[in-house]
């Protein structure tokens, strides 16, 4: 099943990925992995698997609303605009949020994606 759109809460911890059309959702979780070691940057290197390891599972997705505290939020962005600028250019928009239910996370994408979708002129498929 091909997706359009997704929408992806994230923070420093983990990261749910809802990728949705006019019937279905189609949710993935990512964690951040903790093992830490007394070796100077272990802690960035584990922040930079992570955001890694999501950005892998964002490839593919045509357009992408990333959710999330401003930290976590600020770091991703951060961490793709550096590390993976292509990526970027799939995520049209950044928003500041808490911890919204699901449903409320994909309500908030349906309405972002029709405005977003209105401006740019382009046709949302079904």
């Amino acid at each position: 099943m091909t997706m359009f759109h997704a929408v992806a809460w994230v923070d420093h911890q983990n990261a749910q990925i809802l990728q949705f059309d006019d019937e279905h959702i189609q949710a993935q979780k990512v964690k951040a992995h903790s093992h830490h070691t007394r070796q100077h940057g272990s802690s960035v290197r584990t922040e930079h698997e992570y955001y890694a390891e999501l950005c892998d599972a964002l490839a593919g997705i045509t357009e992408v609303l990333a959710v999330g505290p401003k930290t976590g939020l600020a770091d991703f962005r951060h961490y793709v605009e550096k590390h993976r600028p292509a990526l970027g250019k799939q995520i049209v928009g950044w928003e500041h949020s808490d911890r919204p239910s699901e449903n409320q996370l994909v309500a908030m994408a349906r309405q972002y994606f029709l405005k977003y979708d209105r401006m740019s002129g382009t046709p949302t498929p079904s």
